[in-house]
């Protein structure tokens, strides 16, 4: 008999996990378990293993250590001599197991054969076969008379080798139709799952409802793929209703949905906004032994990020720390997508940064998210650090991270760094400026009114091949206006159309805009000319207004004609230039005509706001002739109610805004100019900037002067 020699092994367990996002979590004390080794051998009688109680006391005697704790177990297992020393050192059956692999779920080999089809002159004849539906029509009537020329007998592993092959989806479904009425075979749930997968390639959720209840009525099982099939196609197909009920009937009948049809139908109650039927779909699968990867996880992440709920990601850490998945890029990316939705650029910088320090290397969706986001925070420094880092630690950069980052300098106007960065690209060997780098670039010095630079940059676009677009000819366009430069800008609107650029109401409005700024200089008819090539229906409604015989009807019909067919973003530019024109012109009365057609057809929504305390006018919105004309209308509609004695507030706002843009200060100016014109009783507000005030005693008083001077004169 062999003789039992034990020992005990003190294991300890501690946890060295990092909590993310300063989670308060409990203190986790050690964990002490003990083992049991047990050996025999067979020159010893039987002993006792001792008992941990006194092994636990020697132990707190002398504390030994583990090798030797094991000495004798190596002095009695162990034999000295060389004649014993023969079956240890005979060579085993060689056994290599690969240690960067799992080890294989399936226990044996002979499970889940895959068919396998000989290569007899039957084979060969219904490979032929299928290859002949495939060319034939896919209607009824073209395809029934080719079924009956099938091989035969029809066996079950032929029927599947044609249900796989056929396409596109209505073959697939007139077989399996045909298949049944034979009688040939019995319907078993793969048939209706190899052709429910066709439609749903073909998106028809309800011919795979129409199957699935035909199975139902038969007495045909679904099983797990069946169920699988459908709730993916539901989704694909945006029913999400639909995913939701099949899910649930699934569910009763005790089938345990896999990963993937987990990740779907929580994806669908995500879309969905149903946060508390998620986290209990979530709970219910993990109580039933699921196990979640990480795509579950994006989902959960995504849904809790676009919802600004940092608590909800801040549980998702948490359960995949529990289960041991580990955050990888996808997660990541997902995760930053949705804090750019919540415009939460400082959490979305933490995460950046956490998963850096894991060792995850960004990809360009990921740098492009961050940019994102710390373009649209106006994080314009903290955008060019990551650039910096991007090229240090060689980061991988595409055309669309080098033009998100051109849009940021764009709109923070960042003219140096913009330069710096398209200098980097014409270097680039992959990443070569392409349309939209030029488009950012002409925006910049757009913007900046830089007509020159502007200029010299259209020709080398013109001259490196890059494709030109209607948006960036919009913004040279504009530049050029704004200059006077005329010449310039009927060459590039030439040039443009001759290399195939259409002019879109964008471009339209920015002709227009130049034509207003014209001022009826002689100029204006090269604008006009371009314009009218551009929209002639625009310059015939032009030519219409300033003949002053033209009626008020006349004008409103026209107007509605131009403005129904006008896109809805270019409707109130386009009436703002068109009352700046009436104004250049001394068309005073047209100028309200328009104004009035403007409010009257939802143009200028947030114009007017009162309140019980406080009345305002916002001209925010409007061109400079257009809030002159609002401000004319606003002094004239008071006028009558004061003179009315009706109920007036304490105090009487007019917002221009603060001007911040170059080509926006233009208008808190000629407001404030215009003010003093008409000795309104409105000065600037200290407390807020881009804003004229009065009060209701200082209105009621310049109304009576008014009145007194007018009385006196007659």
């Amino acid at each position: 008999m062999a003789a039992p020699l034990s020992t005990v092994v003190d294991v300890y367990f501690t946890d060295t996990k990092r909590t993310r996002f300063g989670v308060t979590t409990p203190c986790r004390q050690k964990t002490i378990r003990k083992f049991f080794i047990h050996c025999a051998t067979s020159n010893s009688t039987s002993e006792a293993p001792p008992t941990p109680s006194s092994d636990n006391n020697k132990n707190k005697k002398k504390n030994t250590s583990l090798s030797d704790q094991l000495a004798p177990l190596a002095n009695k297992t162990l034999s000295t001599v060389a004649g014993d020393q023969s079956y240890a050192l005979s060579k085993p059956k060689s056994t290599w197991v690969n240690p960067t692999k799992a080890k294989r779920t399936v226990l044996s080999s002979e499970r889940q054969k895959r068919a396998t089809y000989s290569y007899s002159s039957q084979s060969t004849d219904l490979k032929r076969f299928a290859h002949k539906l495939n060319e034939c029509g896919s209607s009824e009537d073209e395809l029934l008379p080719c079924l009956e020329d099938i091989p035969r007998p029809v066996t079950r592993e032929n029927v599947l080798l044609i249900l796989n092959t056929l396409k596109p989806w209505q073959k697939t479904r007139v077989f399996l139709n045909w298949i049944k009425t034979q009688n040939l075979l019995p319907m078993e749930t793969i048939f209706y799952n190899v052709t429910m997968k066709s439609l749903r390639f073909g998106k028809q959720f309800a011919l795979i409802e129409e199957l699935a209840h035909q199975m139902i009525d038969t007495g045909v099982p679904l099983d797990n793929i069946t169920y699988s099939t459908i709730i993916s196609c539901a989704k694909k197909c945006n029913l999400f209703d639909k995913a939701v009920h099949w899910f649930e009937r699934m569910y009763k009948t005790g089938l345990m949905p896999d990963e993937v049809t987990y990740a779907t139908i929580l994806d669908v109650y995500a879309t969905l906004g149903k946060v508390e039927e998620v986290i209990s779909l979530y709970e219910r699968g993990r109580a039933t032994g699921w196990k979640p990867d990480s795509i579950t996880f994006s989902v959960l992440g995504k849904m809790f990020g676009e919802a600004g709920d940092y608590d909800g990601i801040r549980y998702v850490f948490q359960e995949m720390e529990s289960v041991g998945v580990k955050p990888n890029l996808v997660v990541y990316n997902t995760l930053l997508e949705a804090m750019g939705k919540a415009g939460k650029p400082g959490f979305a910088r933490g995460l950046f940064e956490e998963m850096i320090e894991w060792g995850i290397v960004p990809n360009e969706k990921t740098l492009t998210a961050v940019i994102k986001i710390y373009g649209k925070a106006r994080w314009s420094r903290d955008a060019l650090e990551l650039w910096q880092r991007m090229k240090e630690n060689g980061w991988p950069m595409d055309f669309i991270l080098y033009n998100t980052l051109l849009n940021m300098c764009a709109d923070a106007g960042l003219v140096k760094e913009a330069e710096t960065l398209f200098r980097d690209m014409k270097q680039s060997a992959h990443c070569k400026p392409d349309s939209y780098s030029y488009t950012a670039m002409l925006n910049i010095y757009g913007s900046q009114g830089d007509v020159e630079k502007a200029m010299k940059l259209f020709e080398e676009m013109c001259m490196s091949g890059a494709e030109l677009n209607v948006m960036g000819i919009t913004c040279l366009i504009q530049c050029l206006g704004r200059a006077m430069e005329f010449d310039g800008l009927v060459r590039v609107f030439d040039t443009s159309v001759e290399r195939g650029i259409k002019p879109d109401d964008r471009l339209c409005g920015c002709l227009l805009s130049v034509v207003s700024l014209s001022q009826a200089s002689k100029d204006e008819e090269k604008v006009l000319a371009c314009l009218r090539q551009a929209n002639p229906k625009l310059v015939a409604f032009i030519q219409l207004i300033e003949d002053e015989k033209t009626s008020f009807e006349t004008v409103k019909e026209e107007f509605k004609g131009i403005m129904s067919s006008a896109a809805v973003e270019v409707r109130r530019p386009f009436c703002n230039c068109l009352i700046d024109i009436c104004r250049n012109k001394d068309l005073l009365e047209r100028a309200h005509e328009l104004l009035y057609l403007g409010t009257l057809y939802g143009l200028y929504p947030s114009l007017h706001n009162k309140t019980d305390e406080e009345w305002c006018l916002d001209v925010r919105s409007l061109s400079v002739g257009a809030a002159l004309t609002a401000l004319e209308e606003w002094m004239w509609t008071l006028t009558k109610i004061v003179k009315r004695e009706e109920t007036l507030p304490e105090l009487f706002l007019a917002q221009t805004g603060t001007g911040a843009h170059k080509f926006a200060q233009g208008l808190n100016i000629s407001f404030a100019s215009h003010l003093r014109k008409l000795a309104v009783p409105f000065r600037k507000s200290e407390e807020k900037v881009g804003c004229f005030t009065a009060t209701r005693e200082d209105l009621v008083s310049w109304v009576q002067s008014n009145s007194t001077t007018a009385a006196t004169a007659t």
